[in-house]
């Protein structure tokens, strides 16, 4: 660590392994849970083809239009999941990128064949926006917070 920095720099390989892991997994829970409330809703099996198969993105039935709402709803709560677990707003974009990187690739394995359908794409785009600037937002509503100096602070560490 420099002196005179706020933060730590060193880069720490397990620490950003832990947190892409925690990610994924913390994204991937809440989105399989709102998948599967979108199927109860619709009507529909509940089948990982719900959260892999690029071709259930659509919007011709309630059942896709559901499911497109669920990937949605989960990048406000992945925003919430950055905010708790990268606490950075300059690592937002890495960590949403990322985890639609990682998306991409599962994807792509479980379809066996790279997604082609447009809808995949612009539903990927647009919820990784929204992860990234909601957890910009956070990230950055708690980095800018007031740090309390002075006479006053020292009062308010003399109470505790």
């Amino acid at each position: 660590m420099k002196a005179g920095t706020f933060r730590n720099t060193q880069w720490d390989p397990m620490l950003l392994i832990a947190q892409i892991i925690s990610m994924q997994s913390c994204v991937y829970f809440t989105l399989g849970l709102l998948v599967f409330i979108a199927n109860i809703l619709a009507g529909d099996n509940y089948t990982l083809d719900n959260v892999f198969e690029y071709h259930e993105i659509h919007i011709s039935d309630a059942g896709g239009r559901l499911i497109i709402l669920a990937f949605v709803l989960n990048s406000f709560i992945a925003s919430l999941a950055l905010w708790f677990i990268v606490r950075r707003a300059k690592l937002c974009l890495d960590f949403s990128c990322t985890f639609h990187i990682l998306h991409l690739l599962i994807c792509w394995w479980y379809n066996s064949n790279f997604p082609s359908n447009i809808s995949w794409w612009l539903l990927n785009a647009i919820t990784t926006t929204i992860m990234c600037i909601g957890g910009e937002f956070l990230c950055l509503k708690s980095e800018l917070k007031e740090i309390p100096v002075g006479y006053a602070a020292l009062n308010q560490k003399s109470d505790v």
